[in-house]
């Protein structure tokens, strides 16, 4: 969107939420995964808004952190003092700043970037002062009240404020307003605490705009995007309609949830068409998709990178982890950060990786641990092997060579390399490189000790008379 003049933006995150009952920070509380205070931050750079100045307050830092994708700029707000003055606290940093001026709060994750833009645009065209975005609600209990005169918008009431009348007026104030500096400067400086909460309400700056019989814009918007988050039974509601909101945009692009309720999509997750998705599977962060993948169910994805018609069987967890297209992973396996599988890989049950690089083709069937270890293509990795990569004070690296066969149960001590085809028998313990063709095994002989159980049997029940018979008491 192009506007008119320059944009810059306000978002309000400086309150604890005291209605949470938590000693979080509302705006740190998270939806679909991330922290509610991304959702507006999200919406304004859409809009071009900046700069951009969050006001914060109570754990000040965790906030900041939150905003760290954002390029925003901070302002401190130590007392909290109401709405109004949070956005005075901004004002310093937008100093030198001509032009209009987006005020949020950090609580509404379900305002979309086409009401900034359609705000900032009617605001611009209509040379309003002040434009506000409202919504009519059923039940506008706890939310500021529009009032009208002769249909324009002269005044907000807070809901601890209002009387009767205005108490019914279902017509309520979203949270988003867009006001031009000459006018919001100026008006955040004239507010009074002459409230019943004794505070800077920002609410005021539209009946300063009505009185001084300046142009008030206003934008409708769908009932949904007013939905705000006060309590952690709100925080529950909408993580329903965000998730039924985000699901049904990916079946609408071809992609088959055998279980919406049950399917969990952040927001910035991406997937292909043609991908079947079983019940009780979450993906989250940055996770991308290729198309025709299948997940059986019950999985958990965070900031994974899979590549086209990869099988996911039941009980697999993959954490920022890449896997090749035709890749086979499960079920109950582990790929934990820095794994990275070739096309057609195959990890079996119970197999966990961490910052392993798999060729394509290599297969680890079953029950193995492959952590800090680079293995060639076409290499098959037998039942209970582990590279030992910890020796309790440096992290080494095993690397495995293309087509080597490596026995069950075999122990690979790290640093340690294996040459191509390679050829390392079952049982092994291997604690020196490998070259390139050779067949590797331990020496061992084979004993036997010929009636070693009865004796052991007769000597335990001998043992266990024997201490019976001093605990009989004397007579």
């Amino acid at each position: 969107m192009k506007a008119r003049r320059p944009v810059a933006a306000v978002v309000l995150a400086a309150g604890l939420g005291t209605r949470m009952r938590s000693a979080r920070a509302k705006v740190l509380h998270e939806l679909a995964g991330r922290p509610l205070i991304a959702y507006p931050l999200d919406a304004l750079r859409s809009v071009g808004a900046d700069p951009v100045v969050v006001v914060v307050g109570y754990q000040e830092e965790a906030v900041r952190a939150a905003c760290a994708p954002y390029a925003t700029l901070f302002a401190r707000q130590k007392e909290q003092r109401g709405t109004g003055h949070a956005v005075r606290m901004a004002a310093p940093a937008l100093r030198d700043f001509v032009g209009d001026v987006l005020l949020v709060n950090g609580d509404l994750p379900f305002l979309t970037a086409a009401s900034f833009r359609s705000l900032v645009r009617s605001h611009q065209r209509s040379g309003a002062a002040v434009s506000l975005l409202t919504a009519e609600i059923d039940a506008p209990a706890g939310f500021g009240r529009i009032v009208r005169e002769r249909g324009r918008v002269a005044g907000i009431v807070e809901d601890k404020d209002a009387d009767a009348e205005q108490r019914a007026i279902r017509e309520i104030n979203v949270g988003l307003y867009c006001a031009r500096s000459e006018f919001l400067f100026p008006a955040l400086r004239k507010l009074r605490p002459a409230n019943a909460q004794s505070e800077l309400y920002l609410t005021d700056i539209v009946e300063q705009a009505h009185r001084a019989g300046l142009a008030i814009g206003d934008a409708r918007a769908d009932i949904a995007e007013g939905a705000q988050v006060s309590t952690l039974a709100d925080l529950a509601a909408h993580e329903k309609t965000m998730r039924q909101r985000i699901n049904l945009g990916w079946m609408e692009r071809g992609v088959t949830m055998i279980d919406p309720e049950t399917t969990y999509i952040g927001p910035a997750v991406e997937i292909g068409a043609d991908t079947v998705i079983g019940p009780n599977v979450t993906m989250r962060g940055t996770t991308r998709i290729g198309r025709g993948c299948r997940f059986d169910g019950t999985a958990m994805l965070t900031d994974a990178q899979l590549g086209a018609n990869v099988h996911v069987k039941l009980g697999v967890v993959i954490t920022d982890a890449v896997v090749g297209a035709g890749a086979m992973i499960g079920p109950f396996a582990q790929l934990r950060p820095g794994s990275d599988l070739g096309e057609g890989v195959h990890i079996g049950n119970f197999v966990e990786t961490k910052k392993a690089k798999l060729g394509a083709g290599t297969k680890a069937n079953h029950l193995a641990y492959l952590g800090d270890a680079e293995i060639g293509a076409d290499t098959n990795i037998g039942a209970g092997t582990i590279t030992c990569n910890y020796d309790g004070f440096n992290k080494h690296k095993t690397t495995i060579g293309d087509r080597v066969q490596v026995g069950s149960d075999t122990t690979l001590v790290a640093p340690l390399h294996v040459g191509d085809d390679a050829y390392i028998a079952t049982a092994s313990t291997v604690r020196k490189d490998v070259g390139a063709g050779v067949l590797f095994f331990n020496v061992r002989r084979d004993m036997e000790r010929p009636g070693w159980v009865e004796a052991r049997r007769r000597e335990e029940a001998q043992s266990r008379a024997a201490a019976k018979g001093k605990r009989r008491p004397r007579g």
